[in-house]
């Protein structure tokens, strides 16, 4: 997802266990395995945010226009050192964990390495990195504000006027 909050952001969200667990993600998600992307956990959302398309009120959280740039399945590629598969929550938990993406836009191998744990007053955070393989490409993310949802090829502008709002 593409979200135009207090700073505009991807909204990286994968299903674990019931939920989406998520992360801002400020410069996108790249395809090129030599970027290292900061994601920011955020709260875990409820599945059916996975089709959430249009502006979130004012005061509300999460404030403002949201498209869903990308969308599709994953399967989870988590080993421990002896190379037997692990649960991808208890990768989570454990700071590491590996996935293929299928998505529309987004394709192949991909980490979430957990980088700083939740303390000493500073928030957890993550690095996303594409995996080298075949899908790997040094093609850039797209501007968040001329990229287009997968869902309904809206931009962030048109959705907000879809919506009855500015963004």
């Amino acid at each position: 997802m593409i979200h135009d909050a207090t700073a505009m952001h991807f909204d990286f969200r994968l299903e674990v266990d019931g939920v989406l667990k998520s992360w801002a993600v400020p410069k996108g998600p790249s395809r090129d395995p030599h970027d290292r992307r900061l994601a920011m956990p955020t709260e875990d959302h409820p599945l059916e945010y996975r089709e959430f398309e249009g502006v979130i009120a004012e005061g509300e959280y999460g404030a403002g226009t949201v498209i869903v740039w990308d969308e599709g399945t994953y399967r989870n590629l988590s080993t421990d050192r002896d190379g037997h598969d692990v649960p991808f929550a208890d990768a989570l938990d454990s700071g590491h964990a590996s996935f293929r993406l299928y998505g529309h836009k987004l394709h192949g191998g991909y980490s979430l390495t957990r980088i700083r744990s939740d303390r000493a007053g500073q928030r957890e955070a993550w690095l996303l990195v594409k995996h080298a393989d075949a899908d790997a490409s040094t093609d850039g993310t797209p501007a968040p504000t001329r990229a287009r949802s997968a869902r309904t090829g809206h931009t962030l502008k048109q959705a907000a006027e879809a919506a009855g709002g500015a963004s």
